[in-house]
């Protein structure tokens, strides 16, 4: 008979408790909770992401299979479908994101040291979406096509440790760009972003907040070479041009020099 921790009351563990009853008591999470604690359901949906569950019945269903070990791992009581669906619906969803921002704060510390494959001292990002196919029927408040639903998060990933530090969740038809306006610049830090962000206005804001961004040009972007550096095209660099903005909004935009780069790489022909 194995007497032993089981592996999910290891990872839990590692949460710091006295965090996680901080943020509760910040929003009076559990006023007039009888059993049920926030606790509980963060243990119980945290149970369902590590273990691939899909639907409440399946979380409930899983639990209820082990319920002799559910003791062990802090889940008091017995899990119903119901009063886990009740709860998080009526839960105030701040308590997991101040959670969240916690541990995201603590994993980037432990990771701070870590060499992700460039010699850059600086944090670098990495901001990027991805669109969550849903259906329809089940999620009318996520209309995306006319037969289609879908949620879009927006995610911006600390390269040092691949840890996610910003995420926005919408509806599939908000646009990539708009994720610009809820960040906050970091002072020093890059940001790697594709051509769908864009913005001439928006990533003037983050040059005059002191962050550097690096994103790919449109073909249509006007700009007009000032001057050009020296480059060793043995490195796959073509050229690096300091160019100014040529458009009639986008001067107004961005009234300041840009630095274009041109790279080949080879090894994806």
């Amino acid at each position: 008979m194995n007497k032993g921790q089981t592996v999910f009351s290891q990872i839990i563990d590692f949460l710091p408790q006295k965090k996680f009853r901080q943020c509760v008591n910040r929003y009076d999470g559990n006023h007039r909770v009888r059993s049920f604690t926030c606790y509980n359901q963060f243990l119980c949906m945290a149970f369902a992401q590590l273990t691939y569950r899909e639907s409440l019945r399946n979380i409930v269903c899983c639990l209820r299979a082990m319920h002799e070990k559910l003791y062990h791992v802090g889940i008091r009581g017995k899990v119903c479908r119901s009063t886990l669906a009740d709860a998080n619906e009526t839960r105030d969803w701040r308590i997991y994101s101040d959670f969240a921002q916690n541990l995201i704060h603590e994993a980037r510390r432990l990771y701070a040291e870590d060499d992700f494959g460039l010699e850059l001292k600086d944090t670098v990002y990495a901001l990027d979406s991805s669109t969550i196919d849903l259906c329809l029927s089940v999620f009318p408040w996520a209309r995306f096509r006319k037969t289609k639903a879908a949620v879009k998060i927006h995610t911006l990933l600390d390269l040092c440790g691949s840890i996610p530090t910003f995420i926005w969740i919408t509806d599939g038809k908000v646009h990539d760009v708009n994720v610009l306006d809820h960040l906050v610049p970091e002072p020093g830090a890059i940001y790697v972003m594709d051509r769908a962000y864009l913005d001439f206005q928006r990533l003037y804001h983050m040059h005059q907040c002191s962050a550097i961004f690096v994103i790919r040009s449109k073909t249509n972007t006007g700009l007009c070479r000032i001057y050009s550096h020296k480059v060793d095209k043995t490195t796959g660099v073509r050229y690096d041009q300091t160019v100014l903005p040529t458009g009639f909004y986008t001067k107004k935009d961005y009234p300041d020099k840009l630095r274009r780069i041109k790279y080949f790489d080879a090894e994806k022909i």
